[in-house]
């Protein structure tokens, strides 16, 4: 993978953003609720300059990434997490992944996405329309990935992932995820907050901490002000007793590299890789889906690739 545009200005600005980007997990109500909250402002920058997106995409994207780095706050080792959005809106959908060491990568199936007018507000329901979320657990004790689908109620993913939790696996969760944009386009702050009942949370308690997380400010915002996250928690939950338990880094990263999309390649039909070593054009350009990296292919590589298929060809 190689990024585009590391955030920040220089290396000690860029040392300092990765610093802030991290996830904090911590309980409340003596655990009966557990919570999670995140700084990712350097994450969706970074993922925003790979795959060249506007702001109407920058937000779609960057709140997916968003929540998947909090569903992914209870993974242990190589366990990761994938979220699929399907609709019918001018979006057409997403993927994204997220790994146990906090690496986030994923991409729109639609760049850039259609709009008829200016938009008024980041109401994002008119672009999802009706579809599908599938939320695949990959764990590594478990002989098959797990897979749960829910119908797009709200066209809102913060509350389209609060809905997959309450529906597939009926625990009551809420979500808060924001994305801060300046005058000139640029993010200036992006977090997200996920809070998740325990079973021996009761409904009134469940209800009120869905009440504070919508009752929030954006954390785009909050993070733009360079706030820190414990303190924050610490603040809005003191009456709930909030209590740490660990922390991690979160970052935009993809594990693509020229040798395996060289091994993809050599998987091509005979005929269309023939074609190609005759045909061109050339370099041959593939991008990484996930992160929008480009690898450069001559016509010497794919003769090559064809030679050690077909020697005597």
């Amino acid at each position: 993978m190689q990024k585009k545009k590391p955030y920040g200005e220089n290396l000690k600005e860029q040392l300092r953003a990765s610093a802030r980007d991290r996830l904090y997990n911590f309980i409340l109500a003596d655990g009966a609720i557990r919570g999670v909250i995140l700084n990712g402002t350097r994450m969706v920058n970074e993922m925003r300059a790979n795959h060249e997106l506007g702001i109407l995409e920058t937000l779609v994207l960057g709140r997916a990434y968003l929540g998947a780095a909090l569903m992914s706050a209870d993974l242990k080792s190589d366990d990761r997490i994938s979220l699929k959005f399907d609709c019918s809106g001018p979006i057409k959908g997403l993927v994204v992944e997220a790994n146990a060491f906090g690496e986030v990568r994923g991409f729109l199936k639609r760049v850039p996405i259609p709009i008829d007018k200016p938009m008024d507000s980041f109401d994002l329901s008119p672009f999802l329309g009706a579809g599908f979320l599938l939320v695949t657990k990959y764990l590594e004790d478990a002989k098959q990935p797990f897979t749960g689908q829910v119908m797009l109620e709200y066209g809102n993913i913060a509350k389209d992932l609060a809905n997959y939790y309450l529906t597939s696996e009926q625990v009551p969760t809420a979500f808060n995820l924001g994305i801060k944009f300046d005058q000139r386009g640029r993010v200036t702050g992006a977090g997200g907050l996920f809070l998740q009942a325990m079973p021996q949370a009761d409904d009134e308690l469940a209800d009120s901490m869905e009440e504070r997380v919508n009752a929030l400010p954006s954390l785009g915002e909050v993070f733009t002000e360079d706030q820190d996250p414990e303190a924050l928690v610490a603040e809005i939950f003191k009456d709930y007793s909030p209590r740490f338990l660990a922390n991690r880094r979160i970052e935009f990263m993809c594990h693509c590299n020229r040798e395996r999309v060289r091994n993809l390649l050599t998987l091509l039909p005979i005929e269309e890789l023939r074609d190609i070593r005759d045909k061109g054009p050339f370099p041959v350009e593939i991008n990484c889906h996930y992160c929008n990296t480009p690898y450069h292919f001559t016509r010497k590589d794919i003769a090559a690739i064809y030679g050690k298929r077909y020697p005597n060809n």
